[in-house]
């Protein structure tokens, strides 16, 4: 027998999806829907609006939004206004709020802060306006909890509350408008509520939700924890156009914790890692990792001569005239300031001493010199006497100290280091401060002619650069250094404190510039200006800087740029630690 088509119950699309029951309260909704146990089971809906935004933002600031642990649904509506109509409503605001202002002032009432901040934007908004650097837009936010339970949704809504509370946005449930709300959320395209905030361009592109930077390569090593989703950081630095770095960070800001993390682990992949140490801060970790800890001072036996010239010659480059230069500059730190005719002198000087041991430009032996075979610093002095010359004998008179005074011993020796580990860390500490820079000077000089000779990844870490920034000679010697690195496969490491010194240098600029990698932890206000033109930094980026704890700051490679935590593993941390207690515990122990 076939069934009566008029009496077969026809069911459209919304009889398939509509609930079972609706029930609408004051300030929820419960939806009943047909389980697979054929109960009904419901759901507790919450809808809010954003009724109040930060003063500033930054990208990606809605993210918590994205990444709550619970589900939501979120609505974002944007309206596009005419120019000419807001520029006429400011301006009339911008006059109440000079009004209310002239007021205050007028009676002897404090100035409300509030409004002060509120006219400084809006002149700022009108300005932007006006030049058509921005235009105008309404944005209405929408989110709608579900829960499974009462209880539920009011732990949910509580915790909503205070997640965009701690970004200091203010979120309202929907009261008495549940429904409005709810749809307002649902995939339609209409705002029931139009509950809109003015928002400029800027401002709206950073409320794009879906932005999360991420540095996770597949190979490299671990730098960190991204704050923005708690991805790991894993970087290869020698992958970018070119493999320096710079630190930037307070003192005890963790920026030594850092680079030795870094090395450590760039250890383990096969790197060699080179670093300057003016604190003694890297001879556990040196001895920990079975690397070459040479201390060079007054004292030591450690002798680097600087008229060493490459063992193996580079085709096409001027060794011995590079050579010459880099002397020059050296000089110029060892014996003060040179006028030209002192200047002139010491370049002809130079070149004698090398012609009397047979090395010149044209010679061929150049192609290979045994240590033994090049000038000493001795041989110099000798050269200066000989000419016979007022200013020449003057300046030999300044070199004296270094070659038979209270300094000899620095550089008038032959060379006796070696560089085959592939960690080596040399000490500048026992040396007086006025001798640091020149003996970072001497060293990089001797690293530099020494690397070169054989390709291999290396990573050269400076700590406190701003010692070698504090004379134009030492600081150009290094800007060359880090323009020439990336061609012999080599990465430099500038780790700066004092921030404000170095930025204001064209050549720490430059060094900036040509660093693809950059580290800044917490800093002090007095710079963080300075840094945020330098690095255009955000105002929550500041903020970050200026809040941040230790091992905590911003992580830039290339165009990309996260927040970043620094973690280490426990064995890691007990060989790189440098807080005073620790080390002291670790002693007694």
């Amino acid at each position: 027998m076939m069934a009566d088509p008029k009496n077969t119950l026809q069911l459209n699309l919304a009889d398939v999806i509509a609930p079972l029951n609706l029930e609408i309260d004051f300030s929820h909704l419960r939806l009943d829907k047909a389980s697979e146990t054929g109960k009904p089971e419901s759901i507790f809906l919450r809808s809010f609006f954003v009724s109040g935004y930060p003063r500033f933002v930054e990208p990606n600031w809605l993210e918590p939004l994205i990444s709550f642990e619970h589900s939501l649904t979120v609505a974002m509506f944007i309206y596009p206004t005419k120019s000419a109509g807001i520029l006429d409503n400011l301006k009339r605001k911008i006059a109440e709020m000079e009004a209310t202002i002239e007021t205050d002032l007028e009676r002897g009432h404090v100035v409300d802060p509030a409004v002060s901040v509120a006219l400084e934007d809006a002149r700022q908004l009108q300005e932007q306006l006006v030049k058509g650097a921005e235009r105008f837009f309404e944005l209405s936010l929408y989110v709608t909890a579900s829960s499974r339970t009462r209880e539920e949704l009011e732990n949910n809504s509580a915790l909503i509350e205070s997640t965009l509370g701690s970004i200091s946005i203010t979120a309202r449930p929907m009261t008495l408008q549940m429904m409005q709300g709810f749809n307002s959320t649902l995939p339609l395209g209409q705002d029931a509520l139009y509950l809109p905030h003015n928002m400029d361009t800027t401002s709206l592109a950073t409320t794009f939700p879906f932005t999360s930077s991420e540095l996770t390569a597949p190979e490299g090593i671990i730098y960190g924890i991204n704050e923005h989703n708690d991805s790991l950081i894993i970087f290869d630095r020698f992958t970018q156009e070119n493999f320096n770095s710079t630190v930037f960070a307070t003192s005890g800001a963790g920026k030594s914790y850092f680079v030795k993390l870094e090395a450590l682990r760039s250890l383990m992949l096969g790197t060699e890692v080179i670093i300057i140490d003016p604190e003694r801060e890297y001879m556990e970790l040196a001895r920990a990792a079975g690397g070459d800890y040479i201390n060079f001072s007054t004292s030591s036996p450690v002798k680097i001569n600087p008229f060493d010239l490459p063992e193996v010659s580079i085709e096409g480059e001027d060794e011995l005239g590079r050579k010459i230069l880099a002397l020059t500059g050296f000089l110029k730190l060892v014996l003060g300031e040179l006028n030209p005719n002192e200047m002139a002198i010491i370049d002809r000087a130079l070149n004698t001493t090398y012609r009397l041991k047979g090395i010149t430009t044209t010679a061929k032996n150049q192609t290979y010199i045994p240590p033994n075979a090049v000038p000493l610093m001795e041989d110099l002095y000798k050269v200066l006497l000989g000419m016979e010359d007022p200013l020449s004998g003057s300046l030999a008179m300044r070199l004296e100290r270094f070659i038979k005074g209270s300094l000899a011993g620095i550089f008038s020796a032959p060379s006796n280091v070696r560089i085959q580990n592939p960690l080596t860390v040399f000490s500048v500490r026992d040396l007086p401060e006025q001798l640091r820079p020149l003996a970072m000077y001497l060293i990089l000089d001797f690293v530099w002619t020494k690397i070169r000779r054989d390709l291999k990844k290396r990573i050269l870490v400076v700590d406190e650069a701003w010692y070698m920034m504090k004379y134009p000679d030492s600081a150009a010697f290094l800007v060359e250094m880090v323009k020439r690195a990336r061609k012999y496969y080599l990465g430099v490491t500038t780790v700066n404190q004092d921030v404000e010194d170095f930025l204001m240098k064209d050549q720490g600029k430059m060094i900036i510039s040509n660093s693809s990698m950059q580290v800044l932890l917490k800093q002090a206000p007095a710079s963080i200006e300075k840094l945020g033109q330098v690095f255009n930094l955000s105002q929550g980026e500041k903020r970050l800087l200026l809040t941040a704890g230790v091992g905590r700051g911003l992580f830039f490679a290339g165009n990309t740029h996260v927040a970043m935590r620094v973690v280490a593993s426990e064995e890691e941390h007990k060989l790189i630690t440098t807080s005073p207690k620790e080390v002291l515990a670790q002693k007694e122990a």
